[in-house]
This record gives structure tokens, C-alpha cells and sequence, in this order.
């Protein structure tokens, strides 16, 4: 397919890695919008550029921020150049980077953004909130991927599109994961199939309603936010729900993997039902749920999630137990203990705790990744969250 979006920009329009900054008259928090991650998901960079150029100082409390991605990859149309910059966002992988003396060119452009964000950090007020657009190569109706911290989920809350939690625990790198890790308000809104018309309209929608539930856009903009909440409403058919990873499907470089056709983000799909071609073998879900961003495209190391709805009563308990740091409880019991206690991470030794289901880990905000094979490495998104910049927010 062609992304029609990565032509016009390369034609009309000149991406500068700062999109644009808008400073209200008035004090207010700071929102930093981030396009064009992957070079082919070009929307995002569109749909930042038109409605920054809309805003007016006069209606605007705070800084407003866009920024570009990957230039080099823009530039290219294509997901990355040598490596995903969206999994290199890890604090050992970027200390490894800096230590070198010749960058890749998605290295070269971690480093760039991250110089960006350190200065966004050092010299606007808080609170802050990141908001990350992308686009997928599958057909979807829109939606906000969060890590599962608290505010995280409240602020997309506010929102009428589904939302997916607990990605991170299948990811490694993403440029919100990192954010996260800052104890800052971070989400991913992905509004549609990367080629589709409507691709663009949806981001559009969604900065305006980010700007207006951050408090950024004051009720006197002439900007109809009932008219985006709305068009967002129609394209998700009204649903809210919540979801959560279940499985993940991985690829490596040398794999040949192609997605048979048909498939789009939320779809139902039943236990083994063939859903792909891997290494000239057919692949068939491992479990019942909805596919999630399965891989229409050449480059990409996932080839498709399988994820299921959260019940209400757990969200509610998860919250509950959150608020009163259960955890805390947990490094009494044998085989748990505390790996670094500020940051929130957990040891489980599993030939020990291995009475311990990865759903109880859920509740209280911890996600998992094994170690060895006999130990789990769990962290915990509230430990670390800057809870009290957002307490005074209208949607806390």
C-alpha cells in the first residue's frame, strides 16, 4: 500500500524536529505531543502541525509542544532505518549509545529527541503530560495503549475510545515506557490504518480533546470539543472498554512471517483458528480473545497481539489495593523481596513463590519479566508515579 500521507510530506511540507510551541498567556501544565516515531506513520506529524497552527494564545493555559520522530525515517517513509526507535528506549540500551563514538541513524536520533525532552524537563512546568500518535498497518477503529499506572489510566478515561494496558510487559524500549518510568502521564493514541483518510481527522480530534481535558484549552476557544469528542465516539461505536495483553506473537530478523489477510485490531478470534504463515508454517491462536495489531507490513518484530476485556470490579479492586500499597505485603512471604524499593521492582524467586499468579501481579500494578528461569523481575508503575503533580487536575 501506499502511505499517500509520506509523499505529501515530503513534497508540502518540511519536518523540523520541533513541529511547533505554543505559549499561553496564561500559567498551566505542558503537553508534549510526539509523531512520527516510525517514519511511516505519518498522520500524526500532519495532524500536530494543523492544530498547533489553530491554537491561539489568548485561549491556551500553559506550553503546547509537537514533535517529530525519526526524521530519517520520515524522510524514507519507512518504519526505522537500521533499528526501531521505539524499542531502544530502555536506560542500559541508551547508556550504551552514548558510550559510542559512531551512531547508527536511529540511535543518532534517540539521542536528538532525548536532548529535546531533557530540556522540555529542565525548563517548562509541571504537570506534564506526553501523548505519543501512531498509526497501524492493520485496519482498527482508534484507541489508547498505557502503561498501567494509575494516572495513566484516569486521564484516558476521559477519552471514548477502548483502551489496551499492560503492553509493556511484551515490549521492550517504547518511548512512553521510558516517560512512565519518570512517574509522568504518558499515552499512545493510535487513530487507524496508516493510509486511511481518516487517519489524520482522528488525531486531529484527539489533541484537541487531550488540550481540553489537560486544562490547556479553556471553554472560551471557539474550537467545538463536542464535535471531536463525537466523531471519536461514532468511530469506536461508543466503546470504552479496557484491555489487556494476553500473548504476543515475536519475531526475529530472519523470520518469514506473513498475517493472513483479514484481520483487524479488536476482532474476536477463537482458539486455534490459522491466523498466519511463520517460517512457512501455519500459525494458529494460541487463545481465545481479540487480535490486536496484527503485522501488515514488512518490517516490525511484532507479528500480533491477542488481547481480552478487563471486568470493572477488577479495575476497581487493582485501584483499591494500588491506594493502599498491598505490595508492601508481599515482600513478608518467602520467596519475594525487594530489588530496588524506590523505583518499585520486585524479585520473585519462582521455585519459591510459584503459588503466585501473574493476574494477582496485575492488581497491584506490577508487570513481569523473566530474569532466569527461575526468577521474575515485577515492576510497579505506582511506586515511581508523580501521583501528586495531577491531584489538582479536573479528571484526577
Amino acid at each position: 500500500m501506499i502511505d499517500v500521507y509520506s509523499k505529501a510530506l515530503d513534497k508540502y511540507t518540511k519536518v523540523n524536529r520541533v513541529i511547533g510551541r505554543v505559549e499561553g498567556l496564561q500559567p498551566g501544565p505542558t503537553v508534549v505531543f510526539f509523531a512520527g516515531i516510525h517514519g511511516n506513520e505519518t498522520s500524526g506529524v500532519f495532524a500536530i502541525k494543523s492544530c498547533l497552527q489553530s491554537l491561539t494564545k489568548d485561549h491556551v493555559r500553559g506550553v503546547v509542544y509537537g514533535i517529530s520522530g525519526n526524521l530519517r525515517a520520515l524522510k524514507k517513509h519507512q518504519r526505522y532505518i537500521n533499528e526501531d526507535l521505539n524499542r531502544l528506549w530502555t536506560k542500559p540500551h541508551i547508556d550504551i549509545i552514548k558510550s559510542k563514538t559512531v551512531l547508527n541513524p536511529d540511535e543518532a536520533e534517540l539521542l536528538e529527541l532525548l536532548e529535546v525532552l531533557n530540556d522540555i524537563l529542565k525548563n517548562e512546568v509541571a504537570p506534564f503530560y506526553f501523548i505519543d500518535l501512531h498509526t497501524t498497518s492493520s485496519r482498527t477503529l482508534p484507541f489508547i495503549t498505557i502503561n498501567d499506572a494509575l494516572i495513566n489510566r484516569k486521564f484516558s478515561q476521559e477519552f471514548p475510545v477502548p483502551i489496551v494496558l499492560g503492553i509493556e510487559e511484551y515490549l521492550s524500549g517504547p518511548l512512553l515506557s521510558y516517560i512512565n518510568e519518570l512517574g509522568y502521564v504518558s499515552l499512545g493514541f493510535e487513530s487507524g490504518q496508516h493510509d486511511e483518510l481518516n487517519a489524520i481527522t482522528y488525531h486531529e480530534a484527539f489533541v484537541y480533546l487531550s488540550l481540553k481535558k489537560s486544562g490547556v484549552l479553556d471553554e472560551q476557544s471557539s474550537l467545538d470539543f463536542s464535535y471531536y469528542h463525537n466523531l471519536l465516539f461514532l468511530a469506536t461505536s461508543g466503546s470504552k472498554a479496557v484491555f489487556e495483553v494476553v500473548y504476543l506473537h515475536s519475531l526475529k530478523n530472519e523470520d518469514a512471517f506473513s498475517m493472513l489477510n483479514g484481520f483487524d485490531s479488536f476482532q474476536p478470534i477463537k482458539k486455534g483458528i490459522p491466523l498466519a504463515i511463520h517460517n512457512n508454517k501455519e500459525l494458529k491462536a494460541p487463545t481465545t480473545g481479540s487480535i490486536f495489531m496484527p503485522l501488515y507490513q514488512k518490517r516490525g518484530s511484532e507479528g500480533f497481539f491477542i488481547i481480552k476485556p478487563i471486568k470493572p470490579f477488577f479495575l476497581r479492586l487493582s485501584a483499591l489495593l494500588r491506594k493502599v500499597r498491598f505490595d508492601g505485603v508481599l515482600v513478608l512471604l518467602p520467596g519475594v523481596s525487594w530489588a530496588n524499593k524506590k523505583e518499585g521492582i520486585l524479585q520473585v524467586n519462582l521455585n519459591i513463590a510459584h503459588f503466585f499468579a501473574k493476574s494477582f501481579f496485575h492488581l497491584l500494578g506490577y508487570r513481569s519479566r523473566h530474569i532466569t528461569e527461575t526468577h521474575l523481575r515485577l515492576n510497579n508503575r505506582e511506586r515511581v508515579a508523580k501521583s501528586k503533580l495531577y491531584k489538582k487536575e479536573a479528571w484526577y
